[in-house]
């Protein structure tokens, strides 16, 4: 292994060095913004990554002399992740007069009662930076993770668009003197940093990974902290060691090849969206509505499969287009079909010590047809009710092609994402006529025993469940010639439009 360098926690807070000791490992980025610099633009809302209020700017290098940005929660970040990265904050924007954000939102009136808009404004400059800002959609989907109390989103959406006329500032040299600076900073060895009893380490490559997990099996792995973040701002865990996998490069990579995708376990969300919207759009508008922003910048593909959420929303999507699970331990690798990780609530197929590497995803293929819907309260920033996600082989073209294969997933219907067999059993050899359709959206009921939480009742999940698939098999069977467009569509439509 690597040699572990026991050292400070070193970073770049607004342009200037910090090198920071003598705080717990499991300390937030926003405790320390507020508490030891007294950088109180940064607010503290929902201490859970909901509300945006403490959003800040990231960055890091990107390897290849440049830097790469990205707005993040403070409130669910801990600072020993930051080493080897460069935080900006509201603060540091105005320091040569007013920023074109800052303009903006005051030549539009976004600021109303002022708690929520330097998240805003930072997340606002974060879109304009990376070029994110289009249009109106656009704007929306940027600060669909940044909650505003006074219901300003007009004016705020209002001083977005103004940015998209405001040229972005070359930065370049900038980025790669920064960029150079940080990888000084960051080092190849181990990073390690120890406070009262508790320990964290930041291996920068998956054999110092595995070798570090092996020694420390009980530790707790943490890539985008968008879940363990809150088991210390919410359940005040005390979490002894952790082992921080995001400065890992192997794995986050984005691979093809032979018609599959092979994700690096710590690719964000933001960086698998566009290639797996290139597999089906479905997978992007999903994407889309998963979460915010600034979660999407740091929760990761790995992570969402790695905890074993029966509510989460990627693991049901690939499960359905057969996705394949990288394993290792130690020098042992092993694959698995994702489906067959998911063991029962709590607990997947993996031993102590051995951790994700990737996951790998097949394109679809001639013949193959894909569907994937997510119902939940709010149409964004939200979780799930009920995850579907479909695909069907079916030999030939037209209405009279049999169906030889079906995988049908979901989420939010058991104690784990699972397929539904007895559904599939259904399909599979037959036309997709009434009959056959019928047949698989009855057989859920068997498949299926969904708990009522405050999410869904029981019978809400178990009846949307049935209606996204009779959706999809009455659509891809060709509805209308079959005598069920006119009922289904009205029925599937009053389910989803009342969910989203």
């Amino acid at each position: 292994m690597t040699a572990i360098s026991a050292r400070p926690i070193r970073f770049v807070l607004n342009g200037e060095e910090r090198a920071v000791e003598g705080v717990a490992t499991t300390t937030t980025l926003l405790e320390y913004l507020r508490r030891t610099e007294r950088l109180t633009g940064t607010k503290e809302g929902c201490a859970e990554g909901d509300c945006g209020a403490c959003t800040v700017l990231l960055a890091e290098s990107d390897g290849a002399g440049g830097l790469h940005r990205r707005a993040v929660n403070a409130c669910i970040q801990f600072l020993p992740a930051m080493n080897g990265r460069a935080i900006e904050t509201v603060e540091h924007l105005g320091r040569d007069g007013p920023h074109p954000v800052q303009a903006a939102m005051v030549e539009r009136h976004g600021s109303q009662c002022g708690f929520c808009t330097p998240g805003f404004v930072m997340q606002l400059h974060a879109g304009w930076l990376t070029g994110a800002i289009s249009d109106r959609a656009s704007v929306k989907d940027l600060i669909a993770g940044n909650l505003c109390r006074c219901t300003g989103y007009g004016p705020i959406i209002d001083a977005g668009l103004d940015l998209a006329a405001e040229p972005v500032p070359d930065t370049r040299e900038e980025d790669a003197v920064l960029s150079r600076r940080l990888r000084v900073v960051e080092g190849d060895a181990v990073f390690a940093y120890e406070q009262d009893g508790g320990r964290w380490f930041a291996p920068t490559n998956v054999d110092d990974l595995a070798d570090l997990y092996a020694e420390h099996p009980d530790a707790v792995l943490v890539a985008g902290a968008t879940d363990v973040g809150l088991w210390v701002t919410k359940q005040h865990r005390d979490l002894p060691v952790l082992i921080d996998v995001s400065h890992v490069r192997d794995l986050r990579v984005i691979e093809e090849a032979g018609g599959r995708v092979y994700f690096g376990a710590a690719v964000t969300h933001r960086e698998a969206r566009d290639i797996l919207a290139d597999i089906h759009p479905d997978l992007g508008e999903m994407l889309r509505r998963f979460a915010g922003y600034q979660i999407r910048n740091a929760g990761t593909v790995g992570g969402n499969i790695a905890n074993g959420s029966p509510i989460g929303d990627l693991p049901p999507c690939l499960i359905a287009l057969g996705a394949v699970l990288h394993l290792r331990k130690g020098d042992d690798f092993r694959q698995v079909p994702l489906e067959d990780f998911f063991l029962e609530y709590g607990r997947q197929d993996r031993a102590r010590g051995e951790f994700v590497i990737a996951v790998e995803v097949p394109r679809l293929e001639d013949g193959q047809r894909f569907f994937a819907h997510k119902i939940s309260k709010r149409l964004d920033s939200d979780i799930s009710a009920v995850m579907a996600a479909f695909r069907l082989t079916v030999e030939g073209e037209g209405p009279g092609a049999p169906v030889t294969e079906a995988r049908l997933a979901f989420g939010g219907m058991a104690g784990v994402p699972r397929r539904a067999a007895r559904a599939e059993a259904m399909l599979v050899g037959r036309l997709l006529g009434p009959d056959a359709i019928e047949a698989a959206v009855a057989a859920l009921a068997e498949d299926f025993t969904p708990l009522t939480d405050m999410r869904a009742s029981a019978g809400y999940r178990l009846k949307t469940a049935q209606n996204l698939l009779r959706r999809f098999l009455s659509q891809e069977g060709g509805a209308s010639r079959i005598g069920l467009a006119d009922v289904q569509s009205e029925t599937v439509g009053e389910t989803v439009g009342a969910a989203s």
